[in-house]
């Protein structure tokens, strides 16, 4: 090996590195988030749709709180608020609330595949936010793998929308804003740091929700309602968002949201494994095909 290479090989390996890094932690937070849906399904055995993401966001404050004051985390900077409200506005009250709204009609597998816009949704606004000019190639692998969501979809549902996509297509608007926000924080403040005081931020907004929807929606304490309840503020809203942020960090959020693309088909299988809902043969083929476009994105710019 001559000098020239071996002092290329260590800058290749750490231009490469973070790629990697970053679309590992992605992939762990899709994981993470594959099991939202299923886990509210559970939490809403046990408390009523508005206790639910009240309790959740408690929950996941305190987790997050608890890592803020145990490591001496500095508040952040007065700049930083803004994007942390549309954070907390996005990712920790508008998406669990509007999502869980739909799950008291819809079935996961079906509010799986409509939440599957979601990464289009945050590549666009995160181009119109930051100015980043993904190449036509990643627009049509993107667009591609949506349709491909819109048409399974429609397929499972019989060709017509259900009573709850209302509230999953604000779900989609709102979370990609967070989305966004977040993944440009995260370039500046640990991923961990940003959900945390986001969680934070909406503490007394969550203790008040909480205190009032325990008051005049019916508990009925379960052992499913329990483990959901864990699940969503734990593994989905503090674990899943920290690697998903820190993830989104190093490979961009246009990028970084089309591994979400797997999100809704890996929901499905959890729905046959944990809630018993049936798999229509059409799931492999979207598996598939979803999945091509997943590689695709990835590998262009």
């Amino acid at each position: 090996m001559t000098a020239q290479n071996s002092a290329t090989l260590p800058r290749a390996i750490a231009v490469k590195s973070p790629v990697g890094r970053g679309t590992a932690l992605a992939s762990l937070g899709v994981l993470a988030f594959s099991l939202t849906f299923p886990a509210t399904a559970w939490g809403l055995e046990s408390f009523g749709p508005w206790s639910l993401v009240a309790l959740r966001s408690v929950l996941a404050a305190v987790i997050a709180g608890s890592f803020l004051l145990a490591r001496r985390v500095p508040l952040p900077a007065r700049e930083h608020w803004a994007a942390l409200a549309v954070v907390a506005g996005g990712v920790v009250v508008g998406f669990p609330l509007l999502t869980t709204l739909a799950l008291t009609t819809s079935t996961t597998s079906h509010a799986a595949v409509v939440v599957g816009l979601l990464p289009l949704t945050t590549a666009a606004l995160s181009a119109l936010r930051t100015g980043a000019r993904p190449s036509r190639a990643f627009w049509a692998a993107a667009v591609a793998g949506a349709a491909v969501v819109m048409g399974f979809t429609l397929a499972q549902s019989g060709g017509a929308l259900s009573a709850g996509d209302a509230y999953l297509f604000g779900a989609l608007l709102v979370c990609a804003a967070g989305y966004t926000e977040g993944g440009r924080l995260a370039r500046t403040l640990p991923g961990w740091q940003v959900i945390g005081w986001a969680l934070v931020l909406c503490l007394p907004l969550s203790l008040a929700g909480s205190a009032l929807g325990l008051a005049y929606e019916p508990v009925h304490l379960g052992g499913h309602g329990l483990v959901g309840l864990v699940w969503v503020a734990a593994g989905s809203t503090f674990l899943g968002l920290y690697v998903w942020y820190r993830g989104m960090a190093e490979i961009g959020a246009p990028r970084a949201s089309q591994l979400q693309l797997a999100q809704p088909l890996l929901t499905l299988v959890w729905s046959v494994a944990v809630l018993g809902e049936r798999l229509t043969p059409a799931a492999p083929a979207a598996a598939c095909a979803v999945l091509v476009c997943i590689a695709v994105t990835q590998r262009v710019k």
